[in-house]
Parts: structure tokens; C-alpha cells; sequence
């Protein structure tokens, strides 16, 4: 027996508006809540400073390289431009020094193969810190 032959059926809608009303509550007390208890657990112990003590200045080693392939390690020019000698003049520079930083000043018409020496002479003295200068175009 059908009763309600002359009414349409509505179909039951659920209304989300409140359900996110509620979820954003939550949401920003999780968020405040989290914040205030991370920042009850750092432990901080910062450094102090003493102003009578000098800084160590790291050794720097300026190698030149003309655009013909002559090589400058400390304004001394090297006669010959293999590795070994390129090598001598890096561990002679270097001296004792902790951790140099070698910095390559090489023509823009250098040939790779002369910075390339360069390079391995220096994997060869044992000395990582390599680094190239630029020129920037002014603009």
C-alpha cells in the first residue's frame, strides 16, 4: 500500500556550512596550541663572544693564468707550466697553513688545459678549497 502516492520524495540533505564552522575552530586551537608548546621545548644555549679574541684569517693563494698559459701562484711567475712545478709552488705557498683556498684568476681566453693543470696540482698538493674569480658586467 502506497499512502503517499501524490508527494514527491525529498532526499535528506546533510548541511556541511556548520561542520567546517567547526573543523576551522579546531584547526586554528591546534595550530595556536602546537606554537606555544614548540616553543616551551627549545633549549637554547647561544654562544659567547669574546672581543679580545682575533679571528684566525684562512690562507688564500691567488693562482694567475694569462691568456698564452703563463702561470702566477703569489705574484711569483712559474717558468715551467707543468703540474709538477705548479705543484711545488702551491706546497711551497701553502707552507703549514691550515686549509688554503686556492683562488684561479684565469684569462678568458686561457685554454682549459691550463686551468686544468691548475687544478690538478692542487688535488695533488692535498689543498680542496679551489674557487674561481669573476669580473661582473656591469649592467
Amino acid at each position: 500500500m502506497n499512502f503517499r502516492r501524490g508527494k514527491a520524495s525529498e532526499e535528506p540533505e546533510i548541511n556541511f556550512i556548520p561542520l567546517i564552522d567547526v573543523l576551522l575552530v579546531i584547526i586554528i586551537f591546534l595550530v595556536v596550541s602546537a606554537t606555544f608548546s614548540r616553543i616551551k621545548e627549545l633549549q637554547i644555549n647561544l654562544p659567547t663572544a669574546d672581543a679580545t679574541q682575533q679571528q684566525d684569517r684562512p690562507l688564500v693563494i691567488h693562482v694567475g693564468i694569462d691568456a698564452s698559459g703563463k702561470t702566477v701562484v703569489n705574484d711569483t711567475p712559474l717558468t715551467d707550466p707543468s703540474v709538477e712545478a705548479i705543484t711545488l709552488a702551491l706546497r711551497r705557498a701553502a707552507g703549514s697553513g691550515k686549509e688554503p683556498t686556492i683562488i684561479i684568476s684565469a684569462d678568458a681566453k686561457t685554454t682549459h688545459q691550463s686551468v686544468v693543470n691548475v687544478m690538478e696540482a692542487a688535488r695533488q698538493a692535498n689543498l680542496t678549497h679551489i674557487t674561481f674569480a669573476t669580473q661582473s658586467r656591469g649592467l
